[in-house]
């Protein structure tokens, strides 16, 4: 039987109602937190030993074992997930420390994000151009995306109520039910226009069109769309627009920040459209922005080479 099959202790199950009742993480975190949890549970059981009374030999043997399957990134990340659950339960009076504080977190490279070149970008958010429900539905969505730096879970929550065209805003639920005000450029605006009174009718209309109501957008049968539908109509898109490479739905947000910053806007302006809540994290654009200025100095300046 899988660890994650096994019924978790009562401080993972309690720690769990805390991730969801105060913390109110996404249904996605808290099922990541909880498979973590359960591996590193049935390592105490083969031990002999109880979550309370975890010591930092037990949390560097589970991210030895760990290690086998998952990079430097997820390690971090199993880490982070012990860490949490043992202050929350010296904080409830359920552990006497914290076996996971003094345990170094692995080293990992840093990436920088997948940005597109404008006219790139250009292409792909224009390249539906076909008639169709479904088409205005992917201009709409692409031109979204590009114009306010949604995450893409955030893309498929949204519902209609919360577009503000005539304000040209967006309200967004982000991380955490965070919620954020962000505008929506011309372009964005006119596309989003066509898709609720042309394509939107369309769907809405069909069989199943009750299911998706409030949903901004719809699939083909009516319903709420999903992030992996966004990922397979962006394929579609950027085969269609030629681009030579894979483009991920969250490349779109990568561009947004990135263009924003090249083009002179403030980085902490960045940081709240964004919806991060630590500037460190939108400070890697900066890198990628001093990637690109590299780049043409070394074009440009007569004794660069």
């Amino acid at each position: 039987m899988p660890p994650e099959a096994l019924a978790p202790p009562d401080e993972i199950r309690r720690f769990a109602a805390h991730l969801e009742a105060e913390r109110r993480a996404s249904p996605h975190t808290l099922r990541a937190y909880l498979a973590d949890l359960s591996r590193f549970s049935a390592l105490l059981s083969e031990s002999g030993a109880a979550v309370a009374t975890a010591t930092p030999a037990h949390v560097r043997a589970f991210l030895a074992r760990e290690a086998g399957s998952a990079g430097p990134s997820s390690l971090a990340r199993k880490l982070s997930t012990l860490r949490s659950l043992y202050r929350f339960l010296v904080r409830e009076g359920l552990a006497a420390g914290n076996p996971a504080r003094g345990v170094a977190s692995p080293r990992q490279p840093r990436k920088l994000p997948e940005v597109l070149p404008e006219e790139e970008v250009a292409l792909l958010v224009e390249a539906p151009r076909a008639p169709g429900a479904l088409a205005l539905r992917d201009r709409a969505m692409l031109e979204l995306l590009y114009a306010s730096g949604l995450r893409v879970s955030e893309l498929v929550g949204l519902d209609s109520g919360d577009l503000d065209l005539a304000g040209g805003t967006v309200r967004v639920l982000g991380k955490r039910r965070k919620e954020r005000i962000v505008p929506v450029g011309r372009p964005a605006r006119q596309a989003l226009e066509r898709w609720l009174a042309e394509g939107r009718p369309a769907l809405t209309a069909g069989p199943g069109g009750g299911r998706g109501r409030a949903a901004l957008f719809l699939n083909r049968r009516g319903g709420r769309l999903t992030v992996r539908s966004v990922a397979r109509r962006l394929d579609t898109w950027v085969l269609a627009a030629g681009l030579p490479r894979h483009v991920h739905p969250h490349v779109l947000r990568h561009c947004f920040a990135t263009h924003l910053l090249g083009n002179g806007a403030d980085l902490r302006g960045i940081q709240e459209l964004l919806g991060h809540a630590s500037l460190s994290t939108t400070q890697r654009y900066t890198r990628v922005d001093w990637k690109r200025l590299a780049r043409v100095y070394d074009e440009a300046h007569p004794r660069a080479k």
